[in-house]
């Protein structure tokens, strides 16, 4: 075997060394619930609800067997050939303006609970025994960073934790950073930022696992990710001298 062989075969395993040292990526940073036991148990105990925030749109639709007495509380706009319901919007004060009734605040109210104030209201002087039924209509979240779809997504319920979001979200990516997710929420001005950690079974006691209404979720690139920026360059530059060293070496050998 020639020198210039072997100088080539000593390049080819110093770049494959090179390449599994800036791409090993350990099991432990992306596997999640590590901690979880074989047949452990956890059991839901939350009764989370979401709660009305200012810029919130919501429909409302009252009932009784009295289709007349509730027409004044179920407005329609004409649509062409067919009437839509008004849907209500939460003001910067926290109220809808509802017919007849004029402003009622819901900033802070579950859904039950709003329907509770409304048929007491409703009831008080001008319906009987009314069935109230309140739909959140913006209800949607995003989800940014390293995920293989990130998008803003509506949901089609009124409850969704963030796992499900993810998994709108197509899941991370490999270089996810699943230790220190970030969840953004909004309510009436004040913004707090939670980060969760995907690898432990600690998430589901998180006060951000269920998503509240334009929640914002972050997941950072991790290490990997970050050098394999720049990784094209360093190995391209290390590759470079690596070459010039062989090259010269071998000059200096054949010289000689």
């Amino acid at each position: 075997m020639t020198l210039t062989n072997i100088l080539n075969i000593r390049l080819v395993y110093l770049l494959c060394a090179l390449m599994v040292a800036t791409s090993c990526k350990s099991k432990k940073d992306i596997v999640y619930f590590q901690n979880v036991k074989d047949f452990e148990t956890i059991v839901d105990t939350e009764t989370f609800e979401p709660r009305f925030k200012i810029n919130d749109i919501v429909s409302i639709y009252v009932s009784t067997f009295n289709l007349e007495a509730t027409r004044p509380f179920n407005l329609v706009k004409n649509t062409g050939s067919t009437g839509q319901e008004i849907d209500y919007l939460v003001d910067m004060d926290g109220n809808i303006d509802y017919p007849v009734l004029g402003k009622i605040k819901l900033l802070g109210l579950t859904v039950e609970e709003a329907k509770e104030l409304l048929k007491e209201k409703l009831s008080k002087d001008y319906l009987k025994d009314p069935v109230i039924n309140i739909r959140i209509l913006n209800f949607r979240v995003t989800v940014a960073g390293e995920v293989r779809t990130p998008g803003v997504y509506v949901v089609s319920g009124e409850r969704i934790t963030i796992l499900e979001a993810l998994g709108l979200a197509g899941d991370l990516t490999i270089k996810g950073r699943r230790d220190n997710v970030l969840v953004v929420r909004d309510f009436a001005g004040t913004k707090t930022y939670t980060r969760v950690d995907l690898t432990s079974k600690e998430l589901f006691n998180s006060p951000v696992y269920y998503l509240t209404q334009n929640d914002y979720i972050y997941v950072e690139p991790n290490n990997s990710a970050i050098s394999g920026a720049s990784g094209d360059l360093r190995i391209g530059t290390i590759i470079s001298i690596t070459s010039f060293i062989l090259t010269t070496t071998l000059i200096f050998v054949t010289r000689k």
